[in-house]
């Protein structure tokens, strides 16, 4: 089961937008999906990165795997915790498992996005 409250892109990351902020991580699905994540590379605070786009890698003991980003804006901060726990990924996908925090340009971006019974039947169909 999802979280309510957050946005799902079909890329199975989430993102929690609070006013002109965004944090983003993959959902409790993708995570599964990969196995066992030993390595996570992000963007770099400062970077601008487009909705939908490439942004990082996501290295697990069964693939690597495009990281992309459900918003665009500047990118403020990274989970530098990742660097040394990447399976904080795994353990916890929603809260210290977050990948990074941007700030978002004027304008919703949630076309595109789903909620989250939306994402439950995207993976149920998939």
């Amino acid at each position: 089961m999802q979280p309510e409250g957050l946005l799902y892109s079909k890329e199975h990351e989430w993102v929690k937008i609070d006013g002109d902020r965004a944090t983003v991580g993959i959902t409790d699905y993708a995570q599964d999906s990969l196995g066992d994540i030993v390595y996570v590379e992000l963007p770099k605070v400062g970077a601008t990165v487009a909705q939908f786009g490439p942004v990082g890698v996501v290295e697990s003991v069964k693939a690597v795997s495009d990281l992309f980003t459900p918003v665009g804006g500047e990118i403020l901060e990274v989970n530098a915790s990742l660097e040394n726990d990447p399976a904080l990924v795994n353990r916890e996908p929603f809260e210290g498992g977050w990948l990074f925090k941007l700030k978002l340009p004027g304008g919703s971006q949630s076309a595109g996005l789903l909620s989250a019974s939306d994402y439950e039947n995207f993976v149920k169909e998939s």
